[in-house]
């Protein structure tokens, strides 16, 4: 059990605070195959492209899609930025919703995630803004709305601050990195991580992924029965031959909260801003989110009474009508973009 509790204390590390369920022994399925690192066999709502990066000496590709409008495009493009847990396949509905708003939606996977190329190199978010960047550029897109969840809120807040011109407006959604992790918690080594991943049984390693995904979803009669497919998810390359590379890079990735904090970045968000996210998510985060929206100059703040982690999965139509309402502020018609910008 000590193995399993230190890996714990690395998600909490993340901002992903973890808890056991009470009185229940969770048991790894019988029935899951290895899966691939790369999520070959996990389906994704629309094709899957890539962009090939050369990242620390070692070429990599950079999944995404890319989806156009359903219906009349209005000239604006989104950008999905993901959370550490999962990849773009969990944007289905968001990206439909955009897309039948007009919007050209693009969702990659960062590199380290999801259909991605899984490189051991020191993960951070100036590296993954800067990758997003040349995707858009690559794509022809001159300006984008950047929505991010939870890792991806991150993610969008560093984009935001640091690429202004190429930022429409930014949703920060359900964030973690709440805070600067660096003076409240001590320092752990990737190494010790990956150590605890290796040794942990499967069990220990389903009940750890149960309790992360459970945490997402805190009200009473919250839980679904088809929630267990993300459990699975991140169980199932744990049974790959790759494991050991992939449970390096996740100890790795795991240390970029504690590592590269956006707390600073806030601030220096000049776009329309809107922080949002399940006013459950954790028992401190809609005092948090309230922090960040009065942090960068401008920004409204949007909390959904009684959600959690995920408000696009857990109860989409209260999400919907959050962002819908944001993105249809104050627009004015403009022709799509063709060309990128330089900085």
């Amino acid at each position: 059990m000590a193995k399993v509790l230190v890996v714990a204390c690395l998600l909490c590390l993340a901002g992903i605070p973890v808890l056991a369920q009470p009185n229940e022994i969770v048991h790894a399925p019988t029935d899951v195959k290895p899966g691939s690192i790369t999520y070959e066999e996990i389906a994704y709502p629309y094709p899957v492209h890539f962009l090939p990066l050369t990242l620390y000496g070692q070429d990599v590709r950079l999944a995404y899609m890319d989806v156009p409008p359903a219906g009349q495009a209005n000239g604006r493009t989104a950008v999905l930025f993901h959370g550490m847990n999962f990849g773009g396949f969990y944007f289905s509905g968001p990206i439909d919703l955009l897309r039948k708003e007009g919007f050209r939606v693009i969702v990659p996977d960062q590199i380290g995630f999801g259909r991605s190329s899984k490189p051991i190199i020191p993960y951070n978010f100036n590296d993954m803004a800067h990758n997003s960047r040349k995707l858009l550029e690559s794509l022809g897109v001159t300006k984008a709305v950047i929505i991010g969840h939870s890792m991806g809120g991150m993610l969008a807040a560093r984009f935001a601050a640091s690429y202004p011109d190429n930022t429409e407006r930014v949703v920060i959604y359900n964030p973690i990195g709440l805070t600067d992790a660096r003076y409240q918690q001590p320092w752990h080594m990737a190494d010790e991580g990956y150590k605890h991943y290796m040794e942990a049984s499967h069990d220990q390693l389903y009940q750890q992924y149960s309790a992360t995904i459970h945490r997402y979803f805190p009200t009473p009669g919250s839980w679904k029965p088809e929630y267990e497919q993300y459990i699975r998810i991140l169980y199932t390359p744990s049974l790959s031959s790759d494991w050991p590379r992939f449970a390096m890079v996740r100890a790795i990735i795991q240390q970029m909260p504690y590592l590269d904090p956006v707390v600073y970045d806030w601030a220096k968000i000049k776009v329309k801003a809107l922080v949002l996210g399940g006013d459950k998510d954790t028992p401190d985060f809609a005092e948090r989110a309230k922090h960040i929206a009065e942090t960068i100059p401008g920004a409204e703040l949007a909390l959904l009474p009684g959600l959690g982690h995920v408000p696009h999965i857990q109860a989409p139509e209260v999400f919907n009508a959050a962002l819908l309402k944001f993105l249809r502020e104050d627009v004015a018609p403009s022709p799509t973009h063709t060309a990128f910008t330089s900085r």
